[in-house]
């Protein structure tokens, strides 16, 4: 089927040395829109895969109060409701930025060959491609009006091996290692690696994430401070580049292109169709450690943070803890972190300090019930839904659909991303050395100054100071901004609202209330910044607005980047907005600025 399609679709390609010539790319009522001929021969190349995408928020134009735009919106509640549908988003939108918009037609790809004709015939036809899985991005990049869409959805196939060896690469390489299509998710991944085989893989802490956009974009996990970042784990790729060729690549085969998919940011270099991941051994343990605090006053709540600071670099500060604290305007402090290869009693230890110190102060602050520190009966069911539920762990939301997997789970935490319309966003890693000394004091007060405008997280997992050294070496391999490499958090803080439409009447984004969160984001995240004048920030999580993003998201690494893009895709086949070359080209991805 592979080699049909690009022949039916090959001979009418412009060639690669006419590629800056100023084009524009074709939209529905253009000249040079496909004719309905030209569709059916790419219907006929997919195998019958392409689809006419209609958005289910027509229902809610018609009516906006009627029984489908209600049901409509109970359903964007339920991230599984969202990535079945080829015209919607996990995320709705952004202030000001962007909001969801379907594509004219997507194909719906059950194999690297279904994306290669459509990849061909996006070029021939000079069209807006765009590539979703999950639909996750905050960034808009897996949705664009008039587009054809790469849809990976239905390519979720997840396969074991206990040698895997990569194409090219000596014998001597054998590893276990899992291979999942584009369009599995993490808890796919998880259910078949660590609750069926007992064995663990690096991927996102979000179940419901795209596995291939997670690799892409580096990709943390709850236990990333001991593993690393998912995309160090990357042992193998399969993508289809502009050309339409399906490649593999590897540390032996096309090396640059393969460190280049290790974080270099999804939707810019080829539509990934495939991966091939390291598996690693459970560890003897999973726990969590779980509770509020709330100080009474500014000043206690200031003494609180500080403490806590100088708790953290002293007792957690190291690759057995993850996850995040964090600091709310209303001077409440929220742990909910996870650590690994410890027994209760000693996760318990670690905190007792801490705790005494705030139960030694009754009348400053005060504990949101009791806190709960301990550990998993079975390291095979941290990810199992059906285990949690018969020991009374609540902690999973599920698909609610007749006829749904019961493995279809998402975090209860993870609830509020779901469909929802962000105001403003932003993320910076904050540096090791910010823990030591006196700088303690400055990044204590740096946090409470943030919090008066703004709540804001510290995602400890997501920084790699105090990982082992293995860990720092494969990260150092990668994409990823290398200041990942000391940094001990990344913060983060945002504000967004439900799932909002423009033009939906009762449903439409609250413009005011988003400039205003977008407001009183910039200012928590400035006050931060005050004191990490050179601070990068996490592709996937970061500002939309973000200023010098190239060097932002990528560092020192941005240059390598850039010439690799151009080296595959010197058309800027593949455009997303602040993604690697994108610099080079009109929104419309043809005309070079």
């Amino acid at each position: 089927m592979a080699a049909s399609a690009s022949a039916a679709l090959a001979p009418a390609l412009p060639g690669m040395a006419q590629a800056s010539a100023p084009l524009r790319r074709r939209r529905p009522g253009d000249a040079g829109w496909p004719s309905s001929a030209a569709w059916k021969r790419l219907n006929d190349a997919v195998g019958g895969n392409l689809i006419a995408v209609r958005s289910p928020v027509e229902a809610c134009a018609a009516d906006a109060h009627g029984a489908d735009c209600t049901a409509l919106f109970a359903n964007l509640r339920n991230p599984y409701y969202i990535a079945d549908q080829p015209a919607l988003t996990e995320t709705t939108g952004w202030t000001d930025a962007w909001s969801t918009q379907p594509s004219a037609y997507a194909v719906a790809a059950r194999s690297a060959a279904d994306i290669s004709a459509a990849v061909l015939f996006a070029r021939q036809h000079d069209l807006r491609l765009v590539v979703k899985g999950r639909g996750h991005s905050y960034q808009g990049t897996s949705n664009a009006p008039d587009s054809l869409l790469v849809w990976t959805h239905f390519m979720h196939d997840v396969t074991l091996h206990d040698a895997f060896v990569a194409q090219g690469c000596p014998a001597s390489t054998a590893q276990a290692a899992v291979t999942l299509d584009a369009g599995a998710d993490w808890i796919q991944a998880y259910s078949a690696v660590t609750t069926r085989a007992g064995r663990y893989v690096q991927g996102g802490g979000c179940t419901t994430v795209g596995v291939a956009g997670l690799i892409q974009s580096g990709g943390f996990g709850s236990f990333s401070k001991h593993y690393g970042t998912a995309a160090a784990g990357l042992l193998e790729a399969e993508v289809v580049t502009a050309d339409g060729k399906i490649r593999t690549v590897n540390r032996c085969m096309e090396p640059d292109l393969f460190w280049a998919l290790k974080g270099g940011g999804g939707g810019s270099f080829g539509v990934v169709s495939k991966i091939t991941l390291r598996l690693r051994d459970l560890p003897a343990s999973w726990g969590g450690a779980h509770f509020t605090v709330k100080a009474a006053s500014d000043e206690a709540y200031r003494r609180l943070i500080r403490r806590f600071v100088g708790f953290y670099r002293d007792a957690l500060f190291n690759d057995h803890w993850g996850e995040q604290a964090n600091f709310s305007t209303r001077n409440e402090l929220d742990v909910s972190m996870v650590f690994h290869g410890l027994s209760a009693g000693q996760a318990q230890a670690a905190w007792k300090p801490f705790l005494d110190w705030v139960a030694a102060s009754p009348n400053d602050y005060a504990f949101d019930g009791s806190p709960d520190i301990g550990t998993l009966a079975s390291t095979k069911a941290w990810w199992d839904p059906q285990w949690r539920k018969e020991h009374g762990q609540d902690v999973f939301r599920t698909d609610p659909r007749t006829g749904a997997d019961p493995n279809s789970v998402w975090w209860k935490g993870d609830a509020g991303q779901v469909g929802w319309f962000i105001y403003g966003f932003d993320s910076l890693w904050l540096p090791a050395s910010l823990l030591e000394g006196d700088a303690q004091e400055r990044l204590a007060n740096a946090l409470f100054a943030s919090t008066r405008s703004a709540g804001v997280g510290l995602h400890f997992n997501k920084g790699l100071a105090g990982a082992p050294a293995d860990a720092i070496a494969a990260a150092r391999d990668t994409a990823t901004n290398p200041l990942v490499l000391d940094a001990f958090a990344l913060a983060i803080t945002a504000d967004g609202q439900g799932p909002a439409f423009p033009g939906i009447p009762g449903h439409e984004p609250d413009a005011a209330a988003g400039r205003s969160g977008a407001a009183n984001v910039g200012r928590c995240a400035d006050a931060l910044r005050a004191i990490v004048p050179v601070a990068g920030s996490y592709v996937s999580e970061s500002n939309y607005f973000e200023k010098n993003w190239q060097t932002s998201y990528w560092g020192s690494n941005y240059p390598r980047l850039a010439a690799i893009k151009k080296r595959y895709d010197p058309t800027g086949l593949f455009f997303v907005h602040n993604g690697v070359g994108s610099e080079e080209w009109s929104a419309d991805g043809f005309t070079r600025r």
